[in-house]
């Protein structure tokens, strides 16, 4: 009796009417709710797509021209360019084997001592947040600040203190040889790099469960030990962070290795990049520059999805 009385309620016109409209409200409302969704993630979306997608789609499709950048004429030659890269034609491979070079030197160094920095910084040592701002202050600065202030150091300050001080660093022309070159942008790009690293290694470490340490401790484990044994392995997804950062903002080297040597002595410390831009704005191998630049992107695609393979499998290993 009771759940027939329910259905013919159910049935009657007003409350089919009510349930009517409570539902087209509940529509209504929704698509409301969308519009606002759809607004903030159309812009970001509408600027990947001018700023990133629709660049490299117009990169691609000049690689594959002998257009020089300036007439309006040019003709398809597939993929002669990037054949003109591979074969060695041009000083892209030359720039790419030093770029390498360097990212491999500058990567080692700069995520050891940043982690040495870091783990040092972490203990109770006075003025450690003086000292923590000291080796993080070069990396807020840009690379053209940094290039130019070591560029006067190493022309002008090491002479000047060669001539008082008879000591063989400050006779060397740093930037007159390529290996003193070299040496002279590592160095630099290590200064500006490793307090990054040390900032996100201090985090990392500060991170560490203390009762994993406390029972090494009583264990009678020495720091080092605890160190290298427990905080470091706890704190590999952090290092495989640093360690393609590093890689890929040396990789992306331009605006230090214009100002510190400008690609000399000889042209041999010029990046890919300085070299991607003196083939695009200075040789007018506007084509060819392109076909640079798809490769250049290639390669920094490839370290990045490194990266996340990395750090997923280490992320499941960890838990972190």
């Amino acid at each position: 009796m009771t759940r027939l009385i329910t259905d013919e309620w159910a049935e009657s016109p007003e409350v089919s009417l009510s349930m009517n409209r409570s539902s087209e409200e509940n529509m209504g409302a929704k698509k409301q709710n969308y519009l606002p969704d759809l607004f903030f993630l159309g812009i970001p979306v509408l600027l990947f797509l001018l700023i990133v997608l629709v660049p490299l789609l117009m990169s691609v499709f000049y690689s594959l021209t002998d257009w020089d950048g300036i007439s309006q004429r040019f003709d398809f030659v597939g993929l002669q360019n990037y054949a003109k890269i591979l074969s060695g034609k041009t000083t892209f491979m030359d720039s790419f084997f030093f770029t390498a070079s360097m990212s491999i030197v500058s990567t080692v160094f700069t995520v050891i001592i940043g982690i040495l920095l870091a783990s040092a910084l972490v203990g109770k040592i006075p003025g450690k947040s003086l000292f923590r701002l000291a080796f993080f202050l070069p990396n807020t600065l840009g690379g053209v600040v940094l290039g130019y202030v070591w560029r006067f150091i190493l022309l002008v300050g090491f002479p000047s203190a060669g001539t008082r001080v008879s000591l063989g660093i400050f006779q060397i022309p740093w930037l007159g040889m390529p290996w003193s070159a070299f040496i002279s942008i590592a160095t630099v790009s290590i200064w500006q790099g490793v307090g990054y690293v040390m900032i996100i290694m201090i985090a990392a470490l500060v991170g560490v469960p203390e009762d994993l340490t406390e029972s090494a401790i009583l264990d009678g484990a020495s720091s080092a030990r605890i160190l290298f044994g427990i905080k470091l392995p706890v704190c590999m997804p952090y290092i495989t962070v640093c360690i393609f950062w590093t890689l890929a903002q040396t990789f992306k080297m331009f605006d230090l290795n214009v100002s510190l040597t400008n690609g000399g002595p000889y042209g041999s410390t010029v990046s890919m990049a300085l070299q991607i831009y003196r083939d695009a704005f200075t040789s007018n191998r506007y084509s060819l520059a392109n076909a640079e630049g798809v490769v250049f992107f290639l390669i920094l695609f490839a370290i990045t999805i490194l990266q996340l393979t990395l750090s997923r499998k280490r992320e499941a290993r960890y838990g972190v």
